[in-house]
């Protein structure tokens, strides 16, 4: 079994890495970081937490050790893009911590606070940038950042990126980075677009994926209860009263919904907090701290403002009202039941999410089990459906999301948050430096 000695990265690198307690890469840094070491472009499939960041932020603070330079002025050398604040700052947090025993400055921009600070932050150059789309913009147009200078481009959650409409950031960001650049695009999902935008902006790229979509669901237990929608609100305060939760994500389709959760839950006298695009930045930050310090055992969050919680110990997730698309149901039960623990997905199906249902259990291919109400709970399960029976597709709003939509178009409503996205590019290189570098110096000491 191969360690992270084996890999070759740079021993400042190392050394943090060791310091952290990493010692057998997952399957994702396994496979990714080689390729990243010879400067190839990569397209990774993989979701959060199998380990992606340090897959791409290992070796490209290898590459910035091989090739140093002095930061210039409003100047990044490496860009990442990622769909929302909170994902945006777990990454940056991440390179930070990698990057202790070596000089590497790293900023973190982001919309819903001033932009100012940011200005000044920039002002003297990074090494690394971690932007989410809307905002990068913004300090480009102000010309507080040139992307003239980059030579690592990362996409993160690329697939998330497009559901919120961001392809025309992208795709203006993009045309600002140098062609001459190492690209890396990751996604937990492979649709279409994915493709196509892999195609546009990566060079030959090698494909690396891990975990597919249906594994992740095999790994967590999960379990229905098919009850009424108007009957949700105190099932819900039934279910969290178990004493085996630790932590629960609990997830709405609206912002709206997510803030009316939290003021029924509290009216029963069970904590809780939302996390959503309406919610501001220091109220966003006040409830994950309290979410991961377990001051506050329930968070209740929309698809959108849960991207990036990367959060060790929720033991259940909560579908208070399941996706209209099925990758996002992946997704959500994927935060649980990490690192070998045992985590319980339950979903409240009401009878018009029924189709949503079905067409879940075709995707992760196999049938959600049926549970039973929770002792205490003053609400009736409707009867089990007939699985040979066809559930219609509902009409209207009620099978809409908390935000974005399956193919990149824009939000209900025609808005589209500006706290997000991504971009792309490749590494340039120092004079007399090639794609295929011949790595010879010395590997870091066992």
């Amino acid at each position: 079994m191969k360690t992270f000695t084996d890999l070759g990265l740079h021993k400042l690198v190392m050394k943090a890495v060791n310091e952290l307690g990493y010692e057998t890469p997952t399957p994702i840094q396994l496979k990714a970081i080689p390729q990243l070491l010879d400067d190839k472009d990569l397209l990774g499939i993989a979701q959060t937490g199998t380990g992606k960041t340090a897959a791409f932020a290992l070796p490209t603070l290898d590459y910035l050790l091989e090739e140093p330079a002095l930061r210039r002025p409003k100047s990044t050398r490496v860009l990442v893009l990622a769909p929302t604040r909170e994902l945006a700052s777990q990454i940056a947090e991440s390179f930070s911590n990698y990057s202790r025993y070596m000089d590497c400055v790293v900023q973190t921009v982001f919309g819903g606070v001033k932009i100012n600070k940011q200005i000044r932050d920039l002002s003297k150059g990074t090494h690394v940038l971690v932007a989410t789309p809307g905002r990068l913009l913004d300090l480009v147009s102000q010309k507080a950042v040139t992307l003239a200078d980059i030579e690592v481009l990362i996409l993160d959650e690329a697939d998330q990126m497009l559901d919120m409409g961001f392809i025309h950031d992208l795709k203006k960001i993009i045309a600002q980075i140098p062609k001459d650049r190492q690209t890396l695009l990751f996604s937990a999902t492979m649709p279409k677009s994915i493709s196509e935008l892999a195609n546009q902006f990566l060079n030959h790229p090698v494909r690396v994926s891990v975990a597919p979509e249906s594994t992740t669901a095999e790994r967590v237990n999960q379990g229905v209860i098919h009850i009424a929608a108007g009957d949700k609100p105190k099932l819900l305060g039934a279910v969290l009263k178990d004493p085996k939760i630790n932590r629960a994500l609990v997830f709405t389709r609206t912002k709206h919904g997510a803030d009316k959760v939290v003021r029924k839950l509290k009216s029963e006298g069970i904590e809780a907090a939302a996390i959503h695009g309406n919610k501001s930045q220091s109220q966003r930050t006040r409830a994950l701290t309290a979410f991961k310090d377990g001051s506050c055992k329930v968070l209740i969050a929309t698809d959108i403002a849960a991207r990036g919680i990367d959060i060790s110990g929720i033991t259940h997730v909560v579908n208070y009202e399941i996706p209209n698309v099925p990758e996002q149901y992946v997704h959500r039960i994927g935060r649980t039941a990490r690192a070998g623990k045992d985590g319980l997905a339950i979903s409240f199906v009401a009878e018009d999410e029924l189709y949503y249902l079905r067409d879940i259990e075709k995707t992760i291919r196999q049938s959600v089990p049926v549970l039973d109400i929770p002792e205490g709970a003053e609400v009736s399960a409707l009867p089990t459906p007939d699985p040979s029976i066809r559930a219609r597709k509902p009409k209207g709003p009620s099978g809409g999301r908390g935000g974005g939509s399956r193919h990149g178009r824009s939000r209900p409503g025609g808005q589209r948050s500006r706290d997000g996205g991504q971009s792309g590019g490749k590494r340039r290189r120092s004079s007399g430096s090639n794609r295929n570098r011949n790595r010879s110096r010395s590997k870091a000491p066992a």
